[in-house]
């Protein structure tokens, strides 16, 4: 095993060039860190929700137009190797492990995620980059900017890519490889068996709902810009809030823009909808006791058996009177036939998908909720697991 650095043969700027000197090789070695960190970074946090990613991509194929979304079948596995790449990317860098056709596979991504986030930022198809899942929103336009200083690195790293000396021999290389790829792809599927380790999103286990809609007091707002058209004498004119005409000139139309974006509280909704249209939400919130949430953003597309379990929960406890709920997005058809089918005596209300996926990242899930706090979330294959 070797632990060499970047060496240098000749010392001095005048003698080699700034990248055989101790400053150069520092230099390089924080272009590499900080490119390595990005992925790794940007790979983990997705790995940690590798449904929020599948979600994200199916988004920008629906946003992308009607021929887009017939491909969204390829969502789920374009998802999981989008993670493994990037991971595997980043360790590799990081660990300095096949060094030259990692930094060769940056500059490819690079190539071709740059020019893609280029015409997201001009079109805007999606206002979430999803960049960084749910740990990091950032703009469409910082997402192409922070792309286009990587991929400058990144082909900083494939120029010099022989001023890097490995840390490991070739077959310890070709072992960690294959050790930390296999890692990361039990890690996505730990991830998507159960529920994310880390949720980054605003339903929390512990999370006050009531709490965590409210907006304070003192929180900015949003700040528009506003231009008002008048006519007079056949004349068309624009005039700000400040400086309006008098009363000779008549008003045709208004128009504003949106110049500082306010306060937005985690939480912008918590709309259920009972079989008569009534919202349930603020119902459910206020309820003192437990309510058991159990929640399919598709019914067709719910696991057999997770409906099962589910129901032999319900089952279990429904002497005691628990307030046990399904939410769903799917149709009032699908829904009777659904209940039909697996003998559900429970009743099912009707939700947004996107709220109902942002909740839980299963199909089916459950969700405890007392008193207007999240009080367990889990996986119908952890179902066992609340009590």
């Amino acid at each position: 095993m070797s632990f060499k650095f970047l060496q240098t043969k000749h010392p001095g700027i005048g003698k080699a060039g700034f990248t055989d000197t101790k400053p150069g090789r520092i230099v390089l070695h924080v272009l590499r860190l900080i490119t390595s960190g990005v992925f790794v970074f940007s790979g983990f946090v997705k790995a940690v929700d590798p449904l929020g990613t599948v979600y994200k991509i199916e988004d920008y194929l629906k946003a992308f137009g009607d021929n887009w979304t017939s491909l969204t079948v390829l969502a789920f596995p374009a998802a999981l190797l989008l993670i493994a790449v990037e991971l595997m990317i980043g360790i590799q860098l990081l660990l300095m492990i096949r060094f030259r056709i990692s930094a060769l596979l940056a500059l490819l991504f690079m190539l071709i995620m740059t020019p893609l986030t280029l015409y997201i930022a001009l079109e805007n198809p999606v206002s979430d980059c999803g960049c960084f899942g749910d740990a990091l929103k950032i703009s469409n336009w910082q997402t192409f900017g922070k792309n286009v200083v990587l991929l400058i690195v990144a082909l900083l790293l494939v120029v010099y890519r022989s001023k890097f000396k490995t840390f490991f021999v070739r077959k310890m290389e070709n072992t960690l490889a294959v050790v930390f790829l296999l890692a990361s792809v039990g890690f996505m599927a730990f991830n998507l068996m159960h529920l994310p380790i880390l949720d980054f999103r605003p339903y929390k286990i512990g999370v006050n709902i009531p709490e965590a809609m409210q907006i304070p007091k003192v929180a900015p707002v949003d700040e528009y810009s506003y231009r008002f058209v008048y006519q007079k004498d056949g004349v068309l004119k624009e005039f700000g809030l400040n400086a309006l005409p008098d009363s000779t000139w008549t008003f045709v139309e208004q128009h504003s823009e949106l110049i500082k974006k306010g306060y937005e509280p985690p939480i912008q909704n918590f709309t259920i909808l009972n079989a008569h249209y009534e919202d349930v939400g603020p119902e459910l919130l206020a309820y003192p006791g437990k309510t058991y949430l159990m929640i399919m953003y598709d019914v067709t597309k719910a696991s057999e058996k997770g409906v099962m379990e589910l129901n032999a929960f319900y089952a279990a406890r429904s002497a005691t009177k628990i307030r046990f709920i399904g939410v769903t997005a799917s149709s009032a058809v699908d829904v009777e036939a659904f209940k039909k089918k697996h003998w559900l005596t429970f009743p099912i209300y009707s939700a947004d998908p996107v709220f109902l996926k942002t909740i839980i990242r299963a199909n089916p899930g459950l969700m405890v909720i007392e008193n207007g706090t999240i009080t367990d979330k889990r996986n119908w294959r952890d179902i066992k697991k609340i009590y």
